[in-house]
Protein backbone atom coordinates (compact mmCIF):
# COMPACT_ATOMS: atom_id res chain seq x y z
CA UNK A 1 0.00 0.00 0.00
CA UNK A 2 1.46 3.35 -0.99
CA UNK A 3 0.47 5.15 2.26
CA UNK A 4 2.35 2.57 4.32
CA UNK A 5 5.34 2.91 2.01
CA UNK A 6 5.21 6.69 2.31
CA UNK A 7 5.07 6.55 6.11
CA UNK A 8 7.98 4.15 6.16
CA UNK A 9 10.04 6.48 3.97
CA UNK A 10 8.98 9.87 5.31
CA UNK A 11 7.71 9.31 8.84
CA UNK A 12 5.73 12.10 10.47
CA UNK A 13 5.80 14.17 7.29
CA UNK A 14 2.90 11.95 6.21
CA UNK A 15 -0.46 12.91 7.76
CA UNK A 16 -3.37 10.48 7.81
CA UNK A 17 -5.76 12.18 10.25
CA UNK A 18 -7.77 15.45 10.17
CA UNK A 19 -7.30 15.98 6.46
CA UNK A 20 -10.51 17.89 5.71
CA UNK A 21 -8.70 21.18 5.10
CA UNK A 22 -6.78 19.54 2.26
CA UNK A 23 -9.90 18.54 0.30
CA UNK A 24 -10.89 22.01 -0.88
CA UNK A 25 -9.62 24.96 -2.81
CA UNK A 26 -11.47 28.32 -3.11
CA UNK A 27 -13.54 27.39 -6.15
CA UNK A 28 -16.69 26.49 -4.22
CA UNK A 29 -16.43 22.88 -5.38
CA UNK A 30 -17.28 20.25 -2.75
CA UNK A 31 -15.19 17.11 -3.42
CA UNK A 32 -16.95 13.77 -2.76
CA UNK A 33 -14.44 12.20 -0.40
CA UNK A 34 -11.16 12.68 1.47
CA UNK A 35 -7.51 12.10 0.55
CA UNK A 36 -5.84 9.00 1.93
CA UNK A 37 -2.88 10.98 3.21
CA UNK A 38 -1.13 14.35 3.03
CA UNK A 39 2.63 14.61 2.64
CA UNK A 40 4.26 17.82 3.90
CA UNK A 41 7.36 17.85 1.72
CA UNK A 42 10.41 19.51 3.29
CA UNK A 43 12.80 19.33 0.33
CA UNK A 44 13.09 18.18 -3.26
CA UNK A 45 14.12 14.69 -2.15
CA UNK A 46 10.78 14.32 -0.34
CA UNK A 47 8.92 15.22 -3.52
CA UNK A 48 10.94 12.69 -5.50
CA UNK A 49 10.27 10.00 -2.89
CA UNK A 50 6.53 10.62 -2.98
CA UNK A 51 6.36 10.40 -6.75
CA UNK A 52 8.57 7.32 -6.99
CA UNK A 53 6.35 5.47 -4.52
CA UNK A 54 3.14 6.74 -6.10
CA UNK A 55 4.41 5.82 -9.57
CA UNK A 56 5.26 2.31 -8.39
CA UNK A 57 1.88 1.79 -6.72
CA UNK A 58 -0.09 3.74 -9.38
CA UNK A 59 -1.47 6.01 -6.64
CA UNK A 60 -2.95 9.37 -7.69
CA UNK A 61 -1.14 12.47 -6.42
CA UNK A 62 -2.65 15.95 -6.10
CA UNK A 63 -0.11 18.75 -5.70
CA UNK A 64 -1.15 21.58 -3.41
CA UNK A 65 0.32 24.91 -2.38
CA UNK A 66 -1.83 27.31 -0.37
CA UNK A 67 -5.12 25.94 -1.72
CA UNK A 68 -6.19 29.29 -3.19
CA UNK A 69 -7.03 27.87 -6.63
CA UNK A 70 -10.38 28.67 -8.19
CA UNK A 71 -11.01 25.77 -10.58
CA UNK A 72 -11.02 22.69 -8.37
CA UNK A 73 -7.56 21.59 -9.54
CA UNK A 74 -6.14 21.24 -6.01
CA UNK A 75 -9.05 19.26 -4.57
CA UNK A 76 -8.56 15.66 -3.49
CA UNK A 77 -10.84 12.64 -3.00
CA UNK A 78 -10.70 9.06 -1.72
CA UNK A 79 -7.59 7.12 -2.68
CA UNK A 80 -5.53 10.19 -3.58
CA UNK A 81 -2.38 11.50 -1.92
CA UNK A 82 -2.01 15.24 -1.42
CA UNK A 83 1.56 16.45 -1.90
CA UNK A 84 1.93 19.80 -0.15
CA UNK A 85 4.79 22.08 -1.23
CA UNK A 86 3.89 24.93 1.13
CA UNK A 87 6.94 24.29 3.35
CA UNK A 88 9.33 24.67 0.41
CA UNK A 89 9.28 28.41 0.97
CA UNK A 90 12.80 29.76 0.53
CA UNK A 91 13.99 32.57 -1.73
CA UNK A 92 17.38 31.05 -2.51
CA UNK A 93 18.78 33.88 -4.61
CA UNK A 94 17.84 37.42 -5.59
CA UNK A 95 20.03 39.26 -8.08
CA UNK A 96 19.46 43.03 -8.43
CA UNK A 97 21.86 43.09 -11.39
CA UNK A 98 20.19 40.27 -13.34
CA UNK A 99 16.77 41.31 -12.01
CA UNK A 100 15.91 37.69 -11.22
CA UNK A 101 15.00 35.62 -8.17
CA UNK A 102 15.32 31.89 -7.56
CA UNK A 103 12.46 30.63 -5.41
CA UNK A 104 10.91 27.48 -4.07
CA UNK A 105 7.23 26.81 -4.86
CA UNK A 106 5.89 27.55 -1.38
CA UNK A 107 7.05 31.18 -1.36
CA UNK A 108 4.08 33.49 -0.87
CA UNK A 109 3.72 35.83 -3.84
CA UNK A 110 3.61 38.99 -1.72
CA UNK A 111 6.72 37.90 0.20
CA UNK A 112 8.70 37.68 -3.04
CA UNK A 113 7.42 41.10 -4.04
CA UNK A 114 8.50 42.55 -0.67
CA UNK A 115 11.94 40.99 -0.93
CA UNK A 116 12.37 42.46 -4.40
CA UNK A 117 11.20 45.89 -3.23
CA UNK A 118 14.20 46.12 -0.92
CA UNK A 119 16.33 46.28 -4.09
CA UNK A 120 14.11 48.69 -5.99
CA UNK A 121 12.48 45.83 -7.89
CA UNK A 122 9.17 43.98 -7.83
CA UNK A 123 7.60 40.74 -8.96
CA UNK A 124 5.07 41.97 -11.49
CA UNK A 125 2.32 39.28 -11.43
CA UNK A 126 -0.07 40.13 -8.60
CA UNK A 127 -3.16 37.91 -8.45
CA UNK A 128 -6.02 38.94 -6.20
CA UNK A 129 -4.77 36.31 -3.73
CA UNK A 130 -1.26 37.80 -3.72
CA UNK A 131 -1.10 37.90 0.09
CA UNK A 132 -1.85 34.16 0.48
CA UNK A 133 -1.13 32.38 -2.82
CA UNK A 134 2.18 30.66 -3.56
CA UNK A 135 4.51 31.02 -6.52
CA UNK A 136 4.10 27.31 -7.24
CA UNK A 137 0.33 27.67 -7.44
CA UNK A 138 0.67 30.76 -9.61
CA UNK A 139 2.90 28.80 -11.98
CA UNK A 140 0.53 25.82 -12.02
CA UNK A 141 -2.37 28.01 -13.15
CA UNK A 142 -0.45 30.69 -15.08
CA UNK A 143 -2.06 33.21 -12.74
CA UNK A 144 -2.67 36.78 -13.86
CA UNK A 145 -3.54 39.67 -11.61
CA UNK A 146 -4.19 43.37 -11.47
CA UNK A 147 -0.98 44.43 -13.23
CA UNK A 148 -1.33 41.93 -16.07
CA UNK A 149 -2.58 44.60 -18.50
CA UNK A 150 0.97 45.93 -18.81
CA UNK A 151 3.26 43.29 -17.35
CA UNK A 152 1.64 40.07 -18.47
CA UNK A 153 0.73 36.88 -16.63
CA UNK A 154 2.95 34.46 -14.70
CA UNK A 155 4.32 32.79 -17.84
CA UNK A 156 5.82 36.11 -18.91
CA UNK A 157 7.91 36.22 -15.72
CA UNK A 158 9.14 32.60 -15.53
CA UNK A 159 12.57 31.91 -17.02
CA UNK A 160 13.51 28.52 -15.61
CA UNK A 161 11.90 25.65 -13.73
CA UNK A 162 12.99 22.64 -11.72
CA UNK A 163 10.29 19.99 -12.05
CA UNK A 164 9.96 16.51 -10.58
CA UNK A 165 8.33 14.21 -13.14
CA UNK A 166 5.82 11.47 -12.39
CA UNK A 167 8.50 8.81 -11.84
CA UNK A 168 10.60 11.01 -9.53
CA UNK A 169 13.06 12.24 -12.17
CA UNK A 170 14.27 15.82 -11.63
CA UNK A 171 14.12 17.91 -14.81
CA UNK A 172 15.42 21.44 -15.31
CA UNK A 173 13.94 23.58 -18.07
CA UNK A 174 14.74 27.03 -19.44
CA UNK A 175 17.59 29.20 -18.27
CA UNK A 176 18.47 32.19 -16.09
CA UNK A 177 18.91 34.51 -19.07
CA UNK A 178 16.08 36.64 -20.39
CA UNK A 179 16.69 35.35 -23.93
CA UNK A 180 17.22 31.75 -25.00
CA UNK A 181 15.77 29.46 -27.67
CA UNK A 182 17.70 26.21 -27.21
CA UNK A 183 15.30 23.32 -27.74
CA UNK A 184 11.55 23.23 -27.20
CA UNK A 185 10.03 25.65 -24.70
CA UNK A 186 9.26 23.16 -21.93
CA UNK A 187 9.12 25.94 -19.34
CA UNK A 188 6.05 27.45 -20.96
CA UNK A 189 4.51 23.98 -21.26
CA UNK A 190 4.71 23.39 -17.52
CA UNK A 191 3.38 26.86 -16.66
CA UNK A 192 -0.39 26.50 -16.54
CA UNK A 193 -0.36 22.68 -16.58
CA UNK A 194 -2.19 22.50 -13.22
CA UNK A 195 0.01 19.79 -11.72
CA UNK A 196 -0.81 17.27 -14.45
CA UNK A 197 2.67 17.01 -16.02
CA UNK A 198 5.06 17.39 -13.08
CA UNK A 199 5.66 19.04 -9.73
CA UNK A 200 7.43 22.41 -9.74
CA UNK A 201 10.07 22.48 -6.99
CA UNK A 202 11.99 25.59 -8.04
CA UNK A 203 11.71 28.57 -10.36
CA UNK A 204 13.83 31.41 -11.66
CA UNK A 205 11.58 34.41 -12.21
CA UNK A 206 12.03 37.87 -13.68
CA UNK A 207 11.88 40.95 -11.51
CA UNK A 208 11.20 44.45 -12.80
CA UNK A 209 12.15 47.92 -11.55
CA UNK A 210 9.63 49.64 -9.32
CA UNK A 211 8.18 52.46 -11.45
CA UNK A 212 9.38 55.94 -10.47
CA UNK A 213 5.80 57.23 -10.34
CA UNK A 214 2.25 55.88 -10.34
CA UNK A 215 -1.01 57.74 -10.87
CA UNK A 216 -4.50 56.40 -10.23
CA UNK A 217 -7.84 57.23 -11.84
CA UNK A 218 -11.17 56.13 -10.35
CA UNK A 219 -14.19 56.60 -12.57
CA UNK A 220 -17.80 55.80 -11.65
CA UNK A 221 -20.48 55.12 -14.25
CA UNK A 222 -24.25 54.86 -14.52
CA UNK A 223 -23.97 51.43 -16.14
CA UNK A 224 -21.45 48.63 -16.51
CA UNK A 225 -21.76 48.98 -20.30
CA UNK A 226 -20.54 52.58 -20.04
CA UNK A 227 -17.59 51.46 -17.91
CA UNK A 228 -16.66 48.79 -20.45
CA UNK A 229 -16.89 51.33 -23.26
CA UNK A 230 -14.60 53.65 -21.29
CA UNK A 231 -12.01 50.91 -20.87
CA UNK A 232 -11.99 50.38 -24.62
CA UNK A 233 -11.60 54.12 -25.11
CA UNK A 234 -8.40 54.02 -23.03
CA UNK A 235 -6.84 51.48 -25.37
CA UNK A 236 -8.08 53.29 -28.44
CA UNK A 237 -6.32 56.42 -27.17
CA UNK A 238 -3.03 54.51 -27.19
CA UNK A 239 -2.65 54.42 -23.40
CA UNK A 240 -1.09 51.35 -21.76
CA UNK A 241 -2.32 51.18 -18.15
CA UNK A 242 -0.65 48.90 -15.65
CA UNK A 243 -4.00 48.29 -13.94
CA UNK A 244 -7.50 48.54 -15.42
CA UNK A 245 -10.14 46.94 -13.20
CA UNK A 246 -13.89 47.04 -13.79
CA UNK A 247 -16.40 46.36 -11.00
CA UNK A 248 -20.15 46.09 -11.58
CA UNK A 249 -23.04 47.16 -9.32
CA UNK A 250 -23.35 43.84 -7.47
CA UNK A 251 -19.66 43.97 -6.65
CA UNK A 252 -19.84 47.59 -5.53
CA UNK A 253 -22.80 46.74 -3.29
CA UNK A 254 -20.76 44.04 -1.58
CA UNK A 255 -17.99 46.58 -0.98
CA UNK A 256 -20.40 49.25 0.29
CA UNK A 257 -19.68 51.54 -2.67
CA UNK A 258 -22.94 51.26 -4.62
CA UNK A 259 -23.95 54.83 -3.74
CA UNK A 260 -21.07 56.10 -5.89
CA UNK A 261 -22.37 54.56 -9.12
CA UNK A 262 -23.43 51.40 -10.96
CA UNK A 263 -19.89 50.54 -12.06
CA UNK A 264 -16.32 51.48 -11.23
CA UNK A 265 -13.28 51.57 -13.48
CA UNK A 266 -10.02 51.67 -11.52
CA UNK A 267 -7.02 52.57 -13.67
CA UNK A 268 -3.35 52.96 -12.80
CA UNK A 269 -0.54 54.15 -15.03
CA UNK A 270 3.13 54.12 -14.11
CA UNK A 271 6.51 55.33 -15.25
CA UNK A 272 8.12 58.72 -15.70
CA UNK A 273 5.12 59.95 -17.67
CA UNK A 274 2.49 58.72 -15.20
CA UNK A 275 0.91 62.12 -14.60
CA UNK A 276 0.54 62.88 -18.29
CA UNK A 277 -0.88 59.39 -18.93
CA UNK A 278 -3.36 59.81 -16.08
CA UNK A 279 -4.58 63.04 -17.62
CA UNK A 280 -5.03 61.20 -20.92
CA UNK A 281 -7.03 58.48 -19.12
CA UNK A 282 -9.29 61.11 -17.59
CA UNK A 283 -9.88 62.62 -21.03
CA UNK A 284 -10.66 59.20 -22.52
CA UNK A 285 -13.15 58.05 -19.86
CA UNK A 286 -14.87 61.34 -19.01
CA UNK A 287 -17.37 61.25 -21.93
CA UNK A 288 -18.68 57.94 -20.55
CA UNK A 289 -18.41 58.59 -16.79
CA UNK A 290 -20.62 60.12 -14.13
CA UNK A 291 -17.69 60.99 -11.86
CA UNK A 292 -13.90 60.89 -12.35
CA UNK A 293 -11.12 61.50 -9.85
CA UNK A 294 -7.36 61.30 -10.30
CA UNK A 295 -4.62 61.10 -7.67
CA UNK A 296 -0.87 60.80 -7.29
CA UNK A 297 -1.24 60.07 -3.57
CA UNK A 298 0.03 56.50 -2.92
CA UNK A 299 -2.13 56.10 0.21
CA UNK A 300 -5.32 56.89 -1.70
CA UNK A 301 -4.28 54.55 -4.49
CA UNK A 302 -3.52 51.79 -1.97
CA UNK A 303 -7.01 52.15 -0.48
CA UNK A 304 -8.63 51.78 -3.89
CA UNK A 305 -6.53 48.75 -4.82
CA UNK A 306 -7.19 47.21 -1.39
CA UNK A 307 -10.93 47.54 -2.02
CA UNK A 308 -10.51 45.64 -5.29
CA UNK A 309 -8.63 42.86 -3.51
CA UNK A 310 -11.44 42.63 -0.92
CA UNK A 311 -14.04 41.75 -3.56
CA UNK A 312 -13.92 37.99 -3.06
CA UNK A 313 -13.94 38.07 0.78
CA UNK A 314 -16.82 40.56 0.64
CA UNK A 315 -18.86 38.36 -1.69
CA UNK A 316 -18.12 35.29 0.45
CA UNK A 317 -19.89 37.03 3.32
CA UNK A 318 -23.07 37.06 1.20
CA UNK A 319 -23.08 33.36 0.39
CA UNK A 320 -21.20 30.52 -1.20
CA UNK A 321 -19.42 31.65 -4.35
CA UNK A 322 -18.76 29.95 -7.67
CA UNK A 323 -15.96 31.94 -9.26
CA UNK A 324 -15.84 31.89 -13.03
CA UNK A 325 -13.19 33.15 -15.39
CA UNK A 326 -13.50 33.92 -19.09
CA UNK A 327 -11.64 36.20 -21.45
CA UNK A 328 -12.71 37.88 -24.67
CA UNK A 329 -10.96 40.19 -27.14
CA UNK A 330 -10.82 43.67 -25.63
CA UNK A 331 -13.00 44.96 -28.47
CA UNK A 332 -15.81 42.67 -27.23
CA UNK A 333 -15.56 43.51 -23.53
CA UNK A 334 -18.67 45.70 -23.49
CA UNK A 335 -20.67 42.99 -25.31
CA UNK A 336 -19.51 40.41 -22.79
CA UNK A 337 -20.29 42.34 -19.59
CA UNK A 338 -23.77 43.29 -20.83
CA UNK A 339 -24.52 39.72 -21.91
CA UNK A 340 -23.38 38.28 -18.56
CA UNK A 341 -25.86 40.58 -16.81
CA UNK A 342 -28.62 39.46 -19.15
CA UNK A 343 -27.80 35.80 -18.53
CA UNK A 344 -27.94 36.33 -14.75
CA UNK A 345 -31.29 38.10 -14.99
CA UNK A 346 -32.77 35.47 -17.28
CA UNK A 347 -31.85 32.64 -14.89
CA UNK A 348 -32.69 34.57 -11.74
CA UNK A 349 -29.22 34.13 -10.22
CA UNK A 350 -26.94 36.62 -8.50
CA UNK A 351 -23.76 37.33 -10.44
CA UNK A 352 -21.11 39.87 -9.48
CA UNK A 353 -18.88 40.69 -12.44
CA UNK A 354 -15.44 42.16 -12.15
CA UNK A 355 -12.85 42.25 -14.89
CA UNK A 356 -9.24 42.86 -15.72
CA UNK A 357 -10.50 45.25 -18.35
CA UNK A 358 -7.05 45.90 -19.76
CA UNK A 359 -6.89 42.43 -21.28
CA UNK A 360 -10.56 41.41 -21.57
CA UNK A 361 -10.52 38.94 -18.66
CA UNK A 362 -13.90 38.76 -16.86
CA UNK A 363 -14.73 37.10 -13.55
CA UNK A 364 -18.48 36.47 -13.26
CA UNK A 365 -18.90 35.33 -9.64
CA UNK A 366 -22.10 33.43 -8.83
CA UNK A 367 -23.32 34.02 -5.26
CA UNK A 368 -25.32 31.05 -3.94
CA UNK A 369 -27.42 30.64 -0.81
CA UNK A 370 -25.36 28.71 1.75
CA UNK A 371 -28.44 26.61 2.51
CA UNK A 372 -28.09 24.97 -0.91
CA UNK A 373 -26.39 21.56 -0.49
CA UNK A 374 -24.83 21.80 -3.95
CA UNK A 375 -24.52 24.27 -6.80
CA UNK A 376 -28.10 24.56 -8.16
CA UNK A 377 -28.79 23.41 -11.72
CA UNK A 378 -29.93 26.90 -12.74
CA UNK A 379 -26.53 28.27 -11.72
CA UNK A 380 -24.74 25.68 -13.85
CA UNK A 381 -27.10 26.46 -16.72
CA UNK A 382 -26.25 30.15 -16.44
CA UNK A 383 -22.53 29.37 -16.16
CA UNK A 384 -22.68 27.26 -19.31
CA UNK A 385 -24.24 30.18 -21.16
CA UNK A 386 -21.41 32.39 -19.92
CA UNK A 387 -18.82 29.91 -21.23
CA UNK A 388 -20.48 29.64 -24.61
CA UNK A 389 -20.78 33.41 -24.72
CA UNK A 390 -17.01 33.73 -24.33
CA UNK A 391 -16.36 31.30 -27.16
CA UNK A 392 -18.92 32.98 -29.42
CA UNK A 393 -17.10 36.29 -28.96
CA UNK A 394 -13.78 34.76 -29.99
CA UNK A 395 -12.64 34.30 -26.40
CA UNK A 396 -11.61 31.51 -24.05
CA UNK A 397 -13.11 29.43 -21.24
CA UNK A 398 -10.43 30.56 -18.80
CA UNK A 399 -8.05 33.47 -18.82
CA UNK A 400 -6.07 32.68 -15.67
CA UNK A 401 -7.80 30.30 -13.24
CA UNK A 402 -7.37 27.13 -15.26
CA UNK A 403 -9.64 24.26 -16.24
CA UNK A 404 -9.32 22.05 -13.16
CA UNK A 405 -12.48 20.06 -12.59
CA UNK A 406 -15.04 22.72 -13.30
CA UNK A 407 -14.53 23.32 -17.03
CA UNK A 408 -13.53 19.94 -18.42
CA UNK A 409 -16.97 19.46 -19.96
CA UNK A 410 -16.46 22.36 -22.37
CA UNK A 411 -12.79 21.85 -23.20
CA UNK A 412 -13.34 20.34 -26.65
CA UNK A 413 -15.63 23.23 -27.58
CA UNK A 414 -12.60 25.50 -27.47
CA UNK A 415 -9.69 23.24 -28.40
CA UNK A 416 -11.40 21.00 -30.95
CA UNK A 417 -11.02 17.22 -31.22
CA UNK A 418 -7.50 17.37 -32.64
CA UNK A 419 -6.38 19.86 -30.01
CA UNK A 420 -7.64 17.70 -27.16
CA UNK A 421 -6.00 14.59 -28.64
CA UNK A 422 -2.58 16.27 -28.92
CA UNK A 423 -2.76 17.50 -25.34
CA UNK A 424 -3.80 14.07 -24.09
CA UNK A 425 -0.77 12.61 -25.91
CA UNK A 426 1.46 15.11 -24.06
CA UNK A 427 -0.12 14.09 -20.77
CA UNK A 428 0.64 10.41 -21.46
CA UNK A 429 4.22 11.24 -22.44
CA UNK A 430 4.99 12.99 -19.15
CA UNK A 431 2.73 10.85 -16.94
CA UNK A 432 2.34 7.40 -18.55
CA UNK A 433 0.62 5.88 -15.51
CA UNK A 434 -1.77 8.79 -15.06
CA UNK A 435 -0.97 9.50 -11.42
CA UNK A 436 -0.59 13.29 -11.55
CA UNK A 437 -3.81 15.10 -10.69
CA UNK A 438 -6.02 12.60 -12.53
CA UNK A 439 -9.43 13.80 -13.67
CA UNK A 440 -8.26 17.41 -13.81
CA UNK A 441 -8.05 19.31 -17.12
CA UNK A 442 -8.36 16.12 -19.24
Amino acid sequence: MSVAALRSALGDRVLVDELDDYRHDRSGWEPPGHPSAVVLAQDIADVQTVLRIAHEHRTPVVVRGAGTGLSGAATAVDGEIVLSTKDLDAITDLSPIDQTAVVQPGVITADLDRAATAHGLRYAPDPGSVAISTIGGNIATNAGGLRCAKYGVTRDSVLRLDVVLADGTLLSTGRRTVKGVTGYDLTSLFVGSEGTLGVVVGATVRLRPVPPATATVAAYFDSVAAAAAASIAIGTAGIQPSVAELLDSVTLSALGLRDRGAALLLVQVDGYGARAEADAVVAAVSPHAADVTSTDDPSVADELVAARRLVLPSLEKLGRVLIEDIAVPRSRLADAVVAVGEIAARHGVTVATLAHAGDGNLHPIFVIDRAEPAVPDLVWAAAEEVFRLALSLGGTLTGEHGVGLLKRKWLADELGTAGVAVQQDLKRLFDPRGILNPGKVF
